[in-house]
């Protein structure tokens, strides 16, 4: 049975939702923004798109809490994972075409992790002291490159290489938003369809419909709001909904128009599936990825203490 890896997911998440990240900078500048500057008619279409430059060096502060509850013949069990982490995307060309190449890196990481009858894990990267077992490989990968990423301007992956061994990667869980194809008006949505493959309960594969949905809730002072949510389309039964469950993110993301960025992302879970492994059986799913931007010139052991 595969059963959500609550040990990991704080690190993991890391490589799927690397959406982006705020500056106090929106904020004082939509005080100072004239009246054209003020929220855009509804009619009024924008084209959302990244514009990433090369040597740029993108910086987020990253954290993720994930808390699972899982009850299997009358026993419960309950994992907590925490992570803060600084990751860094380090824009290495720009083609013609337009399409963006980078290279993800986690430059630091705190983790914490509850498990019943082995206690409290914790690993600081920035102490430079040895791993817990359970962080060994989220370890392994900071400061490295981990993967190479080649993207059109809407985000859409179109090159993948990773550098340093990780999980794989499912095209339902990109390291980027992917954006509309066109210029959109507030209020009109986008999707993007996927197709999972996951275990079924007797054995074998079983291949799920997907899509994330997003639409653009409003663009004010030149930063664009967009409502994302991830629904699962085939219909299912309670032991497939349970490999699902971390997916079901509804979030907020909030995209820079004109400096071709994200701002900041905030996505949640809290979702519960009963009868998954028998008629008592229950999972409750509960996490949140929160992303800010880091400002530009903050000092790397300024931002590892936060």
């Amino acid at each position: 049975m595969r059963l959500p890896r609550p040990a990991l997911l704080c690190f993991w998440h890391l490589r799927f939702w690397n959406l982006g990240l705020l500056t106090l900078a929106v904020a004082s500048s939509a005080l100072a923004a004239p009246a054209e500057d003020a929220d855009k008619s509804s009619a009024e279409k924008v084209q959302l798109q990244y514009k990433f430059k090369m040597g740029q060096v993108l910086r987020y502060q990253v954290k993720h809490e994930a808390n699972v509850t899982t009850t299997l013949e009358e026993t419960t069990q309950d994992v907590e994972s925490v992570s803060d982490s600084v990751k860094a995307w380090k824009v290495t060309d720009v083609l013609p075409n337009g399409e963006i190449e980078f290279m993800h890196v986690v430059e630091s990481i705190k983790m914490t992790n509850r498990q019943p009858q082995q206690g409290v894990a914790k690993y600081d990267s920035t102490t430079g002291e040895q791993p817990p077992a359970i962080f060994q490989q989220a370890a392994s990968a900071v400061g490295v490159p981990m993967t190479l990423i080649r993207m059109t301007p809407t985000g859409k992956i179109v090159h993948r290489e990773e550098k340093h061994p990780q999980p794989e990667v499912t095209k339902d869980m990109p390291i980027t938003l992917e954006m509309s194809g066109k210029p959109i008006a507030v209020g009109e949505q986008w999707d993007h369809d996927y197709e999972v493959p996951v275990d079924r309960k007797n054995g074998g594969k079983q291949q799920v419909r997907t899509r994330r949905l997003c639409k653009l809730t409003s663009v004010k002072s030149g930063v664009a709001t967009i409502e994302v949510t991830y629904q699962v389309l085939t219909p299912i039964d309670p032991f497939v909904k349970s490999q699902l469950l971390e997916r079901m993110t509804k979030g907020t993301v909030r995209f820079d128009i004109a400096e071709g960025r994200v701002l900041s992302q905030r996505h949640e879970v809290d979702r519960r599936v009963l009868g998954f492994a028998g008629k008592t059986s229950s999972m409750h799913f509960v996490s949140r990825l929160e992303e800010k931007l880091i400002k530009e010139g903050a000092s790397k052991a300024k931002v590892a203490r936060r």
